[in-house]
């Protein structure tokens, strides 16, 4: 029997990268899926408009917030609008979907929800200051939500890719001039990860066997935090 059978899982940012992987992980596992993204697929969200969040949130058992954007400068470079731009997706996104998923996931006796931050939200990371500070704020939110709806039967997780081979990474090897060479370089484990590989993370704390995990934080990062 699949994991998933008779759940619904909403995943936002499920146009590419990990995203469209923990979507298809779920469809596999015979979850009902609403793959949701501005651009890229059936369901067009912007997770930074409250009434499109609300409009879908409705009978999910399974919410993963996915949905984030990038900066690549540091605090003195970085306008209000890109901060503010980069706190309306990353942070906002993710906090209106939750407020809008709990109360159907409530009403349907619990639920589980694990929101993509990234290793920028535990160590400081170079010319990524709004990034960093956005995903520590998600953090952040992921421990709150997980001690004020416990009792509702509502687990709530973390997940913190590393250096991940997805397009958005690619997008930002172009905008930095950085190379995938480099990056790989810098991985103790001598590689980057794959949106699948952050994908079975994601299904593992989505799962029944996840029962007593919430409010943690679950880093994959080939180990890039431990060197």
């Amino acid at each position: 029997m699949t994991r998933f059978a008779g759940k619904h899982a909403l995943v936002t940012g499920a146009g590419s990268g990990i995203g469209a992987a923990v979507a298809r992980l779920f469809e596999a596992e015979g979850a009902d899926v609403i793959a949701a993204d501005i651009t890229g697929t059936d369901v067009q969200l912007d997770v930074r408009d409250e009434q499109q969040v609300a409009a879908v949130a409705r009978d999910v058992d399974i919410l993963v917030n996915v949905a984030g954007i990038g900066s690549t400068t540091t605090a003195p470079e970085t306008s209000l609008e890109v901060w503010e731009d980069v706190f309306a997706v990353n942070a906002r996104g993710t906090f209106l979907c939750c407020k809008h998923v709990i109360p159907t996931m409530v009403a349907r006796g619990g639920g589980s929800i694990i929101n993509i931050a990234s290793v920028a939200a535990i160590v400081g990371l170079r010319n990524r200051a709004a990034y960093c500070a956005s995903k520590g704020a998600v953090v952040s939110l992921t421990r709150a939500l997980a001690v004020d709806h416990v009792n509702d039967g509502i687990r709530v997780n973390a997940v913190c890719p590393g250096t991940v081979d997805s397009p958005w990474v690619r997008r930002l090897v172009e905008e930095t001039g950085e190379s995938l060479a480099e990056l790989t370089a810098r991985q103790p484990l001598g590689r980057l990860g794959t949106p699948e590989e952050i994908a079975e993370a994601v299904a593992y704390l989505a799962s029944d066997a996840a029962g007593f995990v919430t409010g943690t934080v679950f880093v994959i990062d080939g180990g890039l935090t431990a060197a």
